[in-house]
């Protein structure tokens, strides 16, 4: 695996050593002492699984501390735009975001520390994105950005229609109105 840091303190982008014959593929995706080598040293507690249609628009999601979680995620099938924004106070980078192609052609992963909200755009339909998490999912410590938000900017890619979003993710505050 090649880990790759970022601008972002932290966030991490991560490529699996492929091995591809006439029979299909192999890769390892996670190996605990390989990622506490890296610096990764979260105990991954939750794997979760969406599948989404083209044009879906998921987040700006987080958790609030004492539930926030760190997320390693990758595409199964199809292929996101995925975006974290740090939620830092304490960090130069606080309200930067970083931005990557997660896709099953790629098998880029994205390692993300505990103080981050998460999105991302569909591209392709049936697209599967999987992640795993830090800490158990906890309605009361839900929390969300505007997608949308102006003072961010996020360059969410261009596609052939609307997005689709929940009513949850339309009524987000926006960062400079977030309470952290």
């Amino acid at each position: 695996m090649n880990f790759m840091r970022t601008e972002i303190d932290g966030v991490i982008v991560i490529e699996p050593k492929i091995f591809d014959d006439a029979r299909g593929f192999f890769y390892e995706s996670y190996q605990k002492k390989r990622f506490v080598q890296e610096g990764i040293k979260d105990d991954f507690v939750q794997d979760n699984i969406s599948s989404s249609v083209k044009g879906v628009l998921r987040g700006l999601h987080f958790q609030a501390a004492p539930r926030a979680q760190a997320k390693l995620m990758r595409v199964l099938r199809g292929s996101v735009y995925d975006v974290v924004v740090d939620l830092r106070p304490r960090f130069k980078t606080f309200g930067k975001f970083f931005p990557i192609l997660l896709s099953a052609e790629n098998r880029r992963m994205l390692y993300v520390p505990k103080g981050f909200a998460h999105g991302f755009c569909v591209l392709e339909e049936g697209t599967e994105f999987m992640y795993k998490v830090s800490d158990y999912y906890s309605p009361e410590h839900e929390r969300g950005i505007l997608w949308s938000d102006p003072d961010l900017a996020i360059p969410w890619p261009k596609i052939d229609r609307p997005f689709i979003l929940s009513e949850k993710d339309t009524k987000f505050p926006v960062l400079k109105d977030l309470k952290l």
